[in-house]
């Protein structure tokens, strides 16, 4: 568990810096944000609407910069040690009972968390925790100590686990409550604007080297169109784009059809992929209906 006894963290083996990818276009901005997180050693803090690509981010650095990628998606119920480790004293009293061997060694019921892996890794990871606002407030504030000095004790067998290298570790959240200030001290923060038209042509180009320029106009003046319409209970994503493109592509819908709606102020083809609200499709124009818009 305890690699180097004593010792303190050591850096992962250098590497490429973050500079985008071919599939995931990132803006200035986001890649100074991602490089001064990794030469800092700070967990970066990464805020925006659903559906810009927070968590994809994560994948994209690994990828970039050749290490594991290892993910902790977090839900209501999550709690801070469920990421360290648990004790599954359930399974002992079971295997007790049975008369197994596998009782005396305390070890076989720890159950290592995605954090412990992460510590684990030969080569720096980097730990994607995964939308951390919908934890409880605690939450954040549990991790701290850990996630600053890469260590953490396990109780049952009175040893402590240090990072072999620093993890990347890259935490997303939408904002859906607000986080500690200390928590927040000690992580580099970025908010993932979203993108501008321009930004936004060469990501759908990225995904869909093959659409025609007319459909791309047409689409991308249709959907910032959509994200313009007030009152909207939920607007639509890159991510949503991307699938409605994709459906446009699949159903050969023309140029033409998707103006049409644009200049006639109904709601354009397959305007279910965008808009997930019976209100939202009333609000931009068509009856709320939730299939295929014609």
């Amino acid at each position: 568990m305890d690699p180097t006894p004593g010792q303190p963290w050591r850096a992962g083996p250098p590497g490429p810096g973050f500079e985008g990818t071919a599939t995931y276009i990132a803006t200035p901005d986001l890649i100074v944000a991602v490089n001064a997180a990794v030469a800092l050693g700070r967990p970066l803090l990464v805020k925006g609407e659903p559906g810009t690509g927070k968590t994809v981010l994560a994948r994209e650095v690994a990828a970039a910069l050749g290490r594991p990628l290892i993910e902790w998606h977090v839900k209501s119920t999550t709690k801070a040690q469920h990421g360290l480790y648990e004790y599954d004293a359930v399974a002992r009293l079971r295997d007790s009972q049975l008369g197994s061997e596998r009782v005396h060694d305390i070890r076989n019921y720890i159950v290592r968390g995605k954090v412990w892996e992460a510590f684990e890794a030969p080569a720096g990871a980097v730990l994607l925790i995964d939308e951390v606002d919908k934890a409880d407030l605690e939450f954040p504030n549990d991790l701290l100590q850990e996630l600053d000095r890469m260590e953490f004790y396990v109780h049952e067998t009175r040893e402590t686990v240090r990072a072999r290298h620093r993890p990347v570790v890259l935490i997303t959240s939408n904002d859906e409550k607000e986080l500690p200030d200390a928590f927040l001290r000690r992580c580099f923060f970025h908010y993932l604007r979203f993108p501008d038209p321009e930004t936004m042509a060469r990501i759908v180009r990225a995904h869909h080297p093959d659409l025609g320029r007319d459909l791309l106009a047409a689409a991308l003046d249709a959907f910032y169109g959509l994200r313009e319409v007030p009152g909207l209970k939920k607007r639509p994503s890159t991510s949503e784009l991307l699938d409605w493109i994709h459906l446009l592509l699949a159903e050969g819908v023309a140029p033409g059809a998707v103006r049409a709606a644009r200049g006639g102020r109904s709601l354009p083809p397959l305007a279910g992929a965008l808009l997930k609200h019976e209100h939202d499709l009333g609000a931009a124009g068509g009856a709320p209906v939730a299939g295929r818009v014609g």
